[in-house]
């Protein structure tokens, strides 16, 4: 593969650059550059609002959504141009964390399962930065099994009723709607009663709770649905057919996590090139050499990986299950890192304070973050049964309730 920018691609990077030098909210470049995955905030502004603020702005440039038809917000760009767009974009990217889940996930769901007015009304919404989209999958009771979900849905006329619980639910404290998956018969297997809705986040009888991190950040939430009325009309799919709706917002939430998680690999090789440790510099240390050497190795292949599905997607190729390789490697990467970079900081490792900590305590908070990537979008091991079943054709794990009504599943042990 060629990696070099074809005309075509250097005119589109020129453009992009200069809007982004042109437009892009310079006051906050030097805090952006030095936050890090964990602790994305802004020292005396509202991330939210000032990611609204870059969001409309480039909307209205035609920079947003770039693949999304023009009719639905976006640029009708190709994958190739929306990578070229992230990459001088830069640290300004860290800003659209609050529509990521929208564009990544909720907005390629509504177009593949909505009626023309869903896509019509929500997706330009969204792109512009009007409104913030969430995903409302994983529950308490259910784990890593989707599948396994007890929210249930029941037909009232041309309403449906909800009522239950979801859990780990990222940025529903600010989102205005969400995609809501269901369960709509409890007398058929798992994977076959579900069904999924579009939800209105302000409705009566939805109650969003923070739920306090470790790193002091509240981006997760519980949230609760009581008797919450959700029309018939916000449907997508088919009743019944939640399960392989509820496919393609996955299989897009491992590409949009795989493609962007950050890795810390470049902090750390920063870090190492000015740490004086007590024993002399740390680049000195063959050690700390072979942990870069290993960690840079992975980083090009989590690098490239990427640029494989990005050629499959602009071949017209629907996001399939290889993307799973990318999230997997980057959310185990993530955490070794830090680990190290606070083994190399010796006692001030265990400093938290952005003041205090080396390195602004960038690693301190990557550690405290990293085993939410590593659950977030599929733990490890789903990722791990997905590679091996789906990629490499392996036999299947055995699952006794695969075929078993939903209501027949023993719920605790005997």
């Amino acid at each position: 593969m060629n990696f070099d920018d074809t005309p075509q691609e250097a005119a589109f990077r020129a453009q992009a650059r200069a809007f982004v030098a042109a437009h892009a909210p310079k006051q906050f470049e030097q805090e952006l550059s030095k936050a890090s995955l964990g602790r994305i905030r802004l020292s005396n502004a509202d991330i939210v609002e000032v990611g609204k603020a870059w969001q409309k702005t480039k909307a209205e440039g035609g920079w947003a959504c770039l693949t999304w038809p023009k009719a639905y917000g976006g640029r009708g760009a190709s994958p190739i141009e929306k990578v070229i767009w992230q990459q001088e974009e830069g640290v300004f990217g860290k800003l659209t964390q609050p529509f990521q889940i929208g564009e990544g996930m909720c907005g390629p769901t509504v177009m593949a399962y909505g009626s023309e007015d869903h896509k019509r009304n929500y997706l330009p919404k969204l792109a512009s930065g009007e409104q913030i989209w969430c995903q409302l999958f994983s529950e308490p009771a259910g784990g890593s099994d989707v599948a396994g979900l007890r929210t249930r849905a029941e037909r009232d006329g041309d309403d449906w009723i909800v009522n239950g619980q979801k859990i780990w639910t990222s940025g529903a404290h600010y989102s205005d709607f969400g995609i809501l998956i269901t369960r709509t018969d409890p007398t058929v297997p798992k994977h076959k009663g579900l069904t999924m809705f579009i939800l209105d986040m302000k409705s009566a009888g939805v109650e969003v709770k923070p739920i306090k991190q470790a790193n002091g950040m509240q981006e997760f939430n519980e949230v609760f649905f009581t008797n919450v009325r959700i029309p018939d009309s916000q449907r997508l799919g088919a009743v019944g057919d939640g399960w392989n709706v509820s496919l393609t917002t996955l299989m897009n939430e491992r590409l949009s996590i795989g493609a962007r998680l950050a890795t810390g690999f470049p902090e750390l090789f920063d870090y190492c090139s000015e740490l004086i440790t007590a024993d002399g510099p740390a680049l000195d240390d063959r050690a700390v050499r072979s942990k870069l050497a290993h960690w840079a190795v992975k980083d090009s292949g989590l690098k490239y990986t990427s640029y494989r599905a990005v050629s499959a997607l602009s071949k017209g190729q629907r996001p399939g299950p290889e993307n799973s390789i990318g999230k997997l490697v980057a959310g185990s990467m993530l955490q070794e890192i830090a680990a190290f970079a606070m083994e190399l900081d010796g006692a001030a490792g265990v400093l938290s304070d952005p003041a205090e900590a080396g390195a602004g305590g960038r690693f301190q908070a990557m550690l405290l973050s990293s085993p939410a990537m590593r659950i977030a979008g599929g733990t490890d091991e789903i990722l791990r049964n997905i590679i091996a079943e789906r990629v490499l054709g392996l036999p299947g794990d055995i699952r006794v309730d695969k075929d078993v009504p939903f209501n027949q599943i023993p719920t605790r042990g005997r």
